[in-house]
């Protein structure tokens, strides 16, 4: 599971904070910038381009999660992403705080070793106070993208409460001059309420596209049209359809792959997920390494990744 928060304790919160965070937007407005947000979400507008092209270097990034043995054991934070630096990703998906460092001192060091956080996964805040942090840190940091990265019920009304918070803390990031997301794993294409609707119908229909971006982890994607039997067939095409039939626009993916034998994540280019397929069928503005469960040594499958991305062709 890709790194994530309590999203029932989320729920238990979602009413009492909904007040205070509405009333925190005029408040936060103040601290907006110009940022030219549409123009920008243009250049992810998928289609089907002709030739065979890379993925841009610049565009690679990888989630911190993938490497999360090694920033809290040995070698260590620091050496992590040093090395990260050193295999040559420009950016990464931040996860796991900020061990030990505030944004603006993390923003130092991440300038030294020459790496941009460009987005991160962060839960639904706790109340006004806390959404006003999360996005003033990623303001420091110099992110584009803050992402929410779980959430998970068996009941219709939670997700109702979560896409109406998610369009607050949305509206809010937007008028900061930052994209906001949410992060897709298998349930929410699996989990029935009963009446044939998922919560990826519920996301889908409730989230504003106008303020909220969606970042696809094709392997839950995949995985999410196999275990419903949608995809079984043709489990490329249902992650484009998904992609497709969304009114929210798609501007990250996490990239990792799939073992056609257990099911299991995989190393990218080690599995049977045909990423240049989809990437062909839509190109977004960040791809996204990651693998919850490294192959070998987490810092073996951050290189293996960002090989692949740089060698693919679609």
């Amino acid at each position: 599971m890709c790194y994530g928060f309590d999203g029932h304790a989320a729920l238990r919160q979602s009413l009492d904070r909904r007040d205070l965070l509405r009333g925190s937007l005029a408040a936060l407005a103040g601290i907006g910038l110009a940022t030219g947000l549409g123009a920008t979400a243009a250049q992810a507008g998928g289609g089907h381009h002709h030739g065979r092209r890379p993925v841009p270097k610049e565009l690679i990034s990888l989630q911190l999660w993938t490497v999360r043995d090694a920033l809290n054991g040995s070698p260590g934070y620091d050496a992590t992403l040093a090395h990260l630096a050193r295999i040559g990703y420009p950016r990464v998906e931040l996860a796991l705080g900020y061990f030990g460092r505030t944004a603006r001192e993390l923003r130092r060091f991440l300038d030294r070793i020459g790496i941009k956080a460009s987005s991160s996964h962060d839960g639904i805040a706790a109340d006004a106070a806390g959404l006003e942090q999360k996005i003033a840190n990623a303001r420091t940091l110099g992110q584009r993208f803050m992402v929410v990265p779980y959430l998970n019920s068996d009941r219709e009304d939670d997700w109702k409460r979560w896409a109406e918070q998610m369009n607050v803390e949305a509206a809010a990031a937007r008028k900061a001059g930052l994209r906001y997301g949410y992060h897709n794993h298998a349930h929410e294409f699996t989990i029935d309420f009963g009446n044939g609707r998922r919560p990826w119908d519920v996301l889908t229909e409730e989230l504003d596209p106008r303020l909220v971006h969606l970042e696809i982890d094709i392997y839950w994607a995949v995985t999410g049209g196999i275990n419903s039997g949608e995809g079984v067939d043709d489990p490329e095409g249902f992650t484009l359809d998904v992609i497709r039939s969304a009114p929210q626009r798609v501007l990250q993916y996490h990239v990792k792959d799939r073992d056609p034998a257990t099911g299991d994540m995989a190393d990218l280019g080690t599995g049977m997920i045909d990423f240049a397929r989809i990437f062909r069928g839509h190109q977004v503005l960040e791809y996204i390494v990651e693998n919850d469960t490294p192959d070998v040594t987490p810092q073996q499958t951050a290189a293996v990744g960002y090989r692949y991305l740089r060698r693919l062709r679609f």
